[in-house]
């Protein structure tokens, strides 16, 4: 079955148009949702995980869990589907308020996109972790240091933005209101 994606203003309203993800291309005012967890264990380390290598975009490098909102679904239900897949783990009784919200347009790549970051801090052990193996090769708990080391070494993927939404959250920036999904088509009889 064809994934598709709901299509969302500049300030990040939904249209009520959707499209299929594979192959999309979005114009100028057109995004879609992506959504970012940043998951902190009790001693302030961070999961992260290592791209498959068969990726055909950053093969093997290091990130933290995320990934794309299906149509009809909210940005909240689509982190706890996403660390769920990816990871295992359950944050579905966390706080699902986005910390932080960025916007990137590239619109000779048609690829438009707002992203919300989450910041979940869990009680769990590396072990307690099931990779979804055609996502990830591997994963580990992290400190900041090692993670800004991976950065430098150019292999962690949305470095800046991830350390953009933790500054925003520990300075206080009001968090982003949640993104709502456009209400489901009504079936016709």
């Amino acid at each position: 079955m064809e994934e598709r994606i709901d299509i969302y203003d500049e300030d990040g309203r939904p249209t009520g148009r959707t499209m299929a993800r594979k192959g999309s291309f979005l114009h100028e005012g057109e995004y879609m949702l992506y959504v970012l967890a940043i998951i902190e264990d009790a001693s302030g380390r961070y999961l992260i995980t290592q791209r498959a290598r068969d990726k055909r975009w950053a093969a093997g490098w290091w990130e933290v869990t995320g990934g794309g909102v299906m149509a009809g679904e909210t940005s909240a239900a689509a982190v706890v589907r996403e660390v769920r897949e990816e990871t295992g783990l359950d944050v579905s009784a966390e706080p699902l308020a986005p910390v932080w919200r960025y916007r990137n347009v590239d619109l000779a790549r048609g690829d438009n996109y707002i992203v919300d970051i989450y910041h979940f801090r869990l009680d769990f052990d590396v072990a307690d972790v099931r990779l979804q193996q055609r996502e990830a090769i591997g994963c580990r708990l992290a400190t900041r240091a090692q993670v800004d080391e991976l950065a430098r070494q150019g292999v962690f993927l949305h470095y800046d933005r991830l350390r953009q939404a933790l500054a925003a959250e520990a300075e206080g920036a009001p968090a982003p209101a949640p993104l709502d999904a456009p209400p489901a088509p009504s079936a016709r009889l």
